[in-house]
């Protein structure tokens, strides 16, 4: 059941509850970072900061995945599509991430086929499907991570490859069923993937329309995560 007595609807009290969590997120980050400003410079290096920088995007990531569920539940998901150059786009996501990478250790690099490679897409809506996953590769990965886009069948390709250990093999098979389950040794519920599919979804021209997969191996050895836009 939705409704609780009197009528009120308990999926519209949570989505109020998740959009004042990511603000107080929001605020919290902030005040992390302007104390983490202040510093010595061998205290910045400290491997909790590592921690709690990637948590908090990490957070941050469930936060709006879950705004976003809500909101494709009612038919409330704006897609506001414009034309984006994907070399400055893969930039600001890695930039976004650039602390955690840093404090992992992690060399994150873009491969763009070239410079002014462009899509059609909503740039928020992208950004947040990539935010996730790249946060879940640096959660993975050795020392490397790699974001590539190229073109391919009239559309465009985004790849995530890190050189951890992959998939798990029961992922790959059933990647068409993304909502898998609580994993009790992994956390994961796929929802993040399960979120990424109906975003990729949203995006279609004419007959084609956008879509994800996983994949283990590519340029790096590990997992590859990747998205096609029309």
């Amino acid at each position: 059941m939705s409704e609780q007595p009197g009528g009120l609807d308990f999926s519209t009290v949570i989505a109020s509850t998740v959009h004042d969590m990511k603000n107080s997120l929001a605020m919290l980050t902030r005040a992390h970072a302007q104390w983490q400003a202040q510093l010595p410079p061998e205290l910045k290096a400290a491997a909790e900061l590592g921690v709690i920088d990637y948590e908090f995007a990490r957070l941050n990531g469930m936060l709006v995945q879950m705004l976003g569920l809500y909101k494709l539940g009612v038919n409330q998901l704006p897609l506001h599509p414009g034309h984006h150059e994907l070399d400055d786009f893969i930039g600001a996501q890695l930039a976004r991430h650039q602390d955690v990478l840093g404090s992992r250790g992690i060399q994150a690099r873009a491969e763009v086929e070239s410079f002014d490679l462009m899509s059609f897409f909503d740039e928020e809506l992208i950004g947040s499907v990539l935010s996730n996953i790249i946060a879940n590769s640096i959660r993975y990965a050795r020392s490397s991570l790699l974001i590539s886009a190229r073109e391919e069948q009239g559309g465009v390709l985004i790849s995530v490859n890190d050189d951890g250990i992959g998939y798990p093999p029961a992922m790959i098979e059933q990647q068409n069923d993304y909502v898998l389950g609580l994993n009790q040794s992994s956390g994961s519920t796929g929802l993040g993937l399960y979120f990424s599919a109906r975003i990729a979804g949203l995006h279609r021209r004419g007959k084609h329309c956008g879509h994800i997969e996983l994949a283990n191996g590519g340029p790096l050895g590990g997992g590859e995560f990747r998205i096609y836009l029309p």
